[in-house]
Order: structure tokens, then C-alpha cells, then sequence
């Protein structure tokens, strides 16, 4: 069963989370059990407010990618970059719809 993670933080500095992430992304490329999809959200009503909807095949990807040394210092680094610790949210995927 597909497995989401949804990261709620606060950062008032988005500019550098980003390049952070592409950085994070290209060293990973090709490594496997790592996240299969990424989303980034914008909260409209919340300044500085957004939500990262990570997917990965399966929870047991998503526990053995959070065990790397590179994921602990990716976390580290972005977590210096928020306003307040972020909030983490573990969900299984029972639906997913294209709907046009």
C-alpha cells in the first residue's frame, strides 16, 4: 500500500528550503525506497505556512529512507530554516483519482 507523509511548517524562508531540497534531490537521484512523489503547498489564509505531501510505494519505504544519514541532515538543515518545529502527519493512500 502506497504510504503519504504530510509535513506541515511554517519558514520564512522558502527561497532557501527550495534549493535545499533540489541539492537533496539530485544526490538522491536514482537511490531506491526514497519518495516517489513530491508535492509543495502554499497555505493561502496562513503567511508562511505550507505542507510537503511526500508519497512512497510503501510505509516500510518511507521508515527505511528516514533511517539514511542523508535524510537526518536534510531534516536538520530544513528544520533551521522554520519558524516553529514542523508537524508530521503519516497517512496510507486508500484512493487517488485524475479527475480531467
Amino acid at each position: 500500500m502506497k504510504f503519504v507523509q504530510i509535513i506541515d511548517f511554517e519558514s520564512q524562508r522558502f527561497g532557501e528550503m527550495r534549493e535545499v531540497l533540489e541539492s537533496f534531490e539530485q544526490q538522491m537521484k536514482g537511490v531506491s525506497g526514497g519518495p516517489t512523489h513530491r508535492m509543495m503547498l502554499k497555505d493561502r489564509d496562513a503567511t508562511g505556512r505550507y505542507l510537503a505531501v511526500i508519497e512512497f510505494e510503501s510505509y516500510e519505504d518511507a521508515m527505511s529512507s528516514n533511517e539514511r544519514p542523508e535524510v537526518a541532515e536534510l531534516n536538520q538543515r530544513l528544520s533551521a530554516l522554520c519558524t516553529r518545529p514542523p508537524a508530521f502527519i503519516n497517512c496510507d493512500l486508500k484512493d487517488i483519482r485524475e479527475l480531467k
